[in-house]
């Protein structure tokens, strides 16, 4: 049965993805003829000669166009997006010269840390120089092709023509097929701990010219600077790197293809839920699981690691942001996860301290470019879920006008309420989520 519903959705991907490729290669190196040989095949499976399409001019520029969409923080050089923009033309010049020449050479990676939502750890970044985000993406745009007309359907991670809603939707399917039985998997530590010689191996079986295979070496081998020391990686792939999404999804492909017939796999990046008919059925997938992540020299994270069954109450899962929870009469709804909602409140406290001293519309001017974005990937959640939000950020906003007329000491609950209705923000101008939410279910069934 799985086997059966993998191959329909592969029949339906398959009408899209050649747009999504010619989307992908347009104004870049892959010409026509280079496409339909990717659907024929080249003898061997094995691609040789790009290492001139990834110095192309055209590409190069495609690749910085793309990198100055993304903005980001500059590198060890603290050279900006715009600075290396003001001489482009002198750049990618420099920069293919180097590439022809076999003279490039990737300075180190500076090395950050962010906050980990929902936990004490922190989640380390790793940030290329302009110039070296221009060549991953170079490299990247001629790669990326060969591998993804090969990727499983399952597959929804950094890949064209596909993101977290499609993620989503398929998982809420499944759950609505009777698939309650879920593996709710997590991969400790994948981008730290992913083996440089297994990714290669990888590559190597469709990519075999030597000098883009060196350059992706290069890549994985980056010095990372952090602290004032070098030191130089021996497994894993930075987060922030331009390239490192298509290495992860080239790494883990193993893995969807092993599991794939056996069960719904729905994976984004080294995000992956195993959905099943019957407890044992999930048993056994959770065993399969744990030996294809050991042929790949990885580990699964003994705590973070479950089965969940959704048949049962209060019972629930997290995936890509949502809580999928078992409620009233056995119903599964989704939510907006609690460390997706700690996240936003975190954001939104900082502009809303009681002591800022803006104006009230100003405040709500700059909640609602927040607000609407936040919606805009949550609106999916179960009728009601937003309303906690909205409520929470009206009270923030109580409190600053109680001290606004010197009521110091209020928080926002109790008379404040009676002071300021939800009708006084409605007339602010205040974006509701709830209230957008009704409305655009009222709209759908017109």
């Amino acid at each position: 049965m799985q086997k059966e519903m993998r191959e329909s959705g592969e029949q339906a991907y398959a009408s899209v993805r050649a747009a999504d490729l010619a989307i992908l290669c347009k104004a870049v190196v892959w010409t026509p003829t280079m496409l339909s040989a990717l659907e024929r095949g080249v003898r061997g499976g094995k691609w040789y000669a790009l290492i001139d399409k990834v110095y192309n001019e055209k590409n190069l520029e495609v690749s910085y166009e793309r990198v100055k969409k993304n903005a980001g923080a500059p590198g060890v050089d603290r050279m900006t997006v715009e600075e290396y923009g003001r001489n482009l033309e002198e750049e990618l010049e420099r920069l293919q010269e180097q590439l022809k020449s076999k003279r490039y050479e990737p300075e180190p990676i500076k090395r950050c840390y962010i906050p980990k939502p929902g936990s004490a750890t922190k989640r380390p970044l790793g940030i290329p120089t302009v110039r070296d985000r221009v060549v991953q993406g170079a490299v990247r745009q001629v790669i990326e092709p060969i591998f993804e007309y090969e990727f499983s359907d399952c597959s929804y991670g950094f890949r064209p023509g596909r993101g977290c809603k499609d993620a989503l939707r398929r998982v809420a399917q499944g759950l609505a097929d009777g698939y309650v039985h879920v593996v709710d998997a997590d991969i400790e530590n994948f981008f730290g701990n992913l083996d440089h010689e297994l990714l290669m191996e990888r590559i190597e079986l469709r990519v075999a010219d030597g000098r883009v295979l060196e350059l992706i070496k290069q890549f994985l081998k980056q010095g990372v600077l952090e602290e004032g020391e070098i030191s130089e990686p021996q497994k894993g792939t930075p987060q922030g790197g331009v390239i490192s999404p298509l290495l992860a999804n080239i790494y883990l492909d193993e893995l969807d293809k092993k599991l794939e017939d056996e069960c719904l796999v729905v994976r984004y990046a080294d995000d992956v839920v195993l959905m099943c008919k019957s407890a044992e059925e999930a048993n056994k997938m959770l065993q399969a699981l744990e030996a294809v992540v050991s042929d790949l020299r990885l580990t699964l994270h003994p705590t973070k690691t479950k089965i969940v069954s959704m048949t049962q109450p209060k019972e629930r899962f997290t995936f890509l942001g949502y809580d999928f929870v078992v409620g009233r009469q056995s119903k599964i709804r989704r939510y907006p996860s609690m460390k997706s909602s700690k996240k936003l409140r975190q954001k939104l406290k900082m502009l809303t301290r009681r002591n800022s001293g803006k104006a009230i519309a100003a405040t709500v001017k700059t909640l609602n470019a927040i607000l609407k974005g936040w919606y805009e990937y949550f609106k999916h959640s179960s009728a009601r879920g937003l309303k906690p939000m909205d409520g929470w950020v009206r009270r923030r906003l109580r409190a600053i006008l109680d001290r606004n007329n010197k009521k110091r000491h209020s928080m926002g609950y109790g008379r404040a309420h009676q002071r300021y209705p939800n009708k006084y923000f409605i007339n602010l101008g205040l974006y509701t989520m709830d209230a957008q939410q009704a409305a655009d279910i009222q709209s759908a069934m017109r």
